[in-house]
């Protein structure tokens, strides 16, 4: 019965993990469409009103109004941090690089996120700095520089210097948002609703001193409404949901098929070329980091191994 009720929460954690993934895979893709018509700082500001509004409906249906009392003055703020960093100025730098580069390109290198996580916490969180760490950034590293250059690492002639220079300052924002957000117990639905919310706040004054409050016209809206109620709103349901139902460690390096079903999208939707480069780099990337989670794991059980000796 055990195993049974187990499996059942597995098989739910992997059907709401796919969802998860089908819909940031789509990012690349929903943002390029959108961006046809209107910027990067507008694309962003109208999709947060949606996701905000979304995840302002799950906090409500849930009835997760009730925690609100439960939080201090500071938890409010470090939330606001968070939000800040994670849903407002990792968004500015990822739109702002999609803009200016390919759909993979700028997709895959902000993907090197968990790279500077690993950097992060030589800083942050004191973790101790070794070879095999070193290594593992160091092949990361190579992979974006793969791409950067379209293979061409020996001219290292880069292709779209700033918008890879946006791309990896998301990904540098995206693990400090990670970092810093490692350690706290926040309600999930809520504080995501905060996030989306300190996001909105900081877009009103970004949209006033540069383009302005002119509404986008015609089928620019669809796009808008689908990145921000799903791709960037209901996506966090099912990401909470495959993590209380499924094994977080698993579910977490499962999200490495993002960028890969991202380039799937990328050569159905768009007229963009996927060059070798990309894929090669990719692989290289998640390789470095996949290869540093499973040194990490087996020193970890090595501990566990001695201490139940």
């Amino acid at each position: 019965m055990i195993k049974t009720k187990s499996k059942n929460n597995s098989i739910i954690g992997y059907f709401n993990l796919g969802l998860c993934i089908m819909l940031w895979g789509a990012i690349p893709v929903v943002s390029k469409k959108a961006m046809i018509d209107i910027d990067n700082i507008q694309l962003l500001f109208y999709s947060t009103v949606f996701s905000t509004l979304i995840l302002g409906f799950m906090v409500v249906w849930e009835r997760k109004w009730k925690v609100i009392k439960s939080y201090k003055v500071s938890d409010y703020l470090h939330m606001g941090s968070l939000g800040f960093l994670g849903n407002y100025l990792y968004y500015i730098f990822l739109y702002g690089a999609l803009a200016r580069t390919t759909a993979s390109e700028g997709f895959i290198i902000a993907y090197m996120w968990p790279i500077f996580v690993m950097v992060l916490s030589f800083v942050i969180l004191k973790e101790k700095v070794t070879g095999s760490k070193i290594s593992n950034i160091a092949i990361s590293f190579l992979g974006m520089i793969i791409i950067a250059t379209n293979g061409n690492i020996l001219s290292m002639e880069f292709t779209n210097p700033y918008g890879d220079f946006l791309a990896i300052c998301g990904a540098f924002v995206f693990a400090l948002y990670s970092v810093l957000g490692k350690k706290v117990e926040y309600d999930n639905t809520f504080s995501v609703f905060i996030y989306f919310l300190t996001a909105l706040i900081f877009l009103i004054p970004t949209m006033i001193m540069t383009v302005g409050f002119a509404l986008p016209q015609g089928g620019v809206w669809i796009w808008i409404i689908l990145n921000g109620c799903f791709v960037n709103g209901i996506s966090y349901v099912f990401w909470f949901k495959a993590l209380e139902h499924g094994r977080t460690e698993i579910i977490a390096n499962l999200l490495y098929l993002t960028p890969f079903v991202s380039l799937i999208y990328i050569s159905l939707f768009l007229d963009e070329k996927i060059l070798a480069s990309s894929i090669v780099g990719l692989i290289i990337i998640v390789s470095g980091v996949v290869n540093q989670y499973l040194m990490s794991r087996n020193k970890y059980h090595g501990q566990v191994d001695i201490a139940k000796k």
